[in-house]
């Protein structure tokens, strides 16, 4: 039985939180709505791993873009290659979800005082809920509320995005047992018939 109508729906889903990732991410390039921090590289580390963009966005988006115009797969090599995707869709997922909890666990890099440094790291995330310790960065400005929602929303869409592209790689692996299983089973049918047994 072909899940195809469950899959274009898993598709469909995958199309805006993969480009919700992939703003998110490129919008933390830019803090202060400026290009002089990612020039000067004084960019939070986490930003530049491109968790949103790579594994939330771009893997994620393959995926989505095969399941929208392929569909059901009709032949082994498909199936394979279905699978593959699917697995390379969970895995960007995995690797966005690690990259934005890190990044919102160890805070931004940003002036605090008179150097360049990590002020929240190692505070776990106490420090979200304490806005009157946000003034502890300086520059750039409002680094901690870019910072902080970016990565929040980073963190829910691959968390969803996890979701999903697990169960299309269940959805692809049950096709392909039940298919293969019942290709067997109707082949030994048709030999019993055949032979009289």
């Amino acid at each position: 039985m072909c899940l195809g109508r469950c899959s274009r729906f898993i598709a469909r889903c995958l199309y805006p939180l993969g480009f919700l990732s992939m703003t998110c991410n490129i919008v933390l390039f830019f803090p202060d709505w400026k290009t002089e921090y990612a020039l000067n590289h004084r960019l939070t580390p986490e930003v530049t791993y491109m968790g949103g963009l790579v594994g939330g966005g771009v893997m994620v988006l393959v995926l989505a873009f095969y399941i929208d115009f392929k569909g059901c797969c009709s032949n082994r090599c498909e199936k394979f290659l279905s699978i593959s995707i699917a697995a390379g869709g969970v895995a960007g997922a995995i690797y966005s979800f690690k990259v934005a909890f890190d990044g919102l666990v160890n805070g931004p890099y940003c002036r605090a005082g008179s150097w360049w440094d990590k002020p929240y790291k190692d505070k776990s995330l106490k420090y979200l809920l304490n806005v009157d310790q946000w003034d502890q960065c300086s520059e750039p400005e409002n680094v901690v509320a870019l910072n902080s929602s970016a990565f929040g929303l980073l963190v829910l869409a691959s968390s969803l995005e996890l979701v999903l592209c697990s169960l299309q790689l269940v959805i692809v692996v049950v096709t392909y047992v039940c298919k293969t299983e019942g290709k067997r089973v109707g082949e030994t049918a048709l030999r019993m018939v055949a032979t009289g047994r």
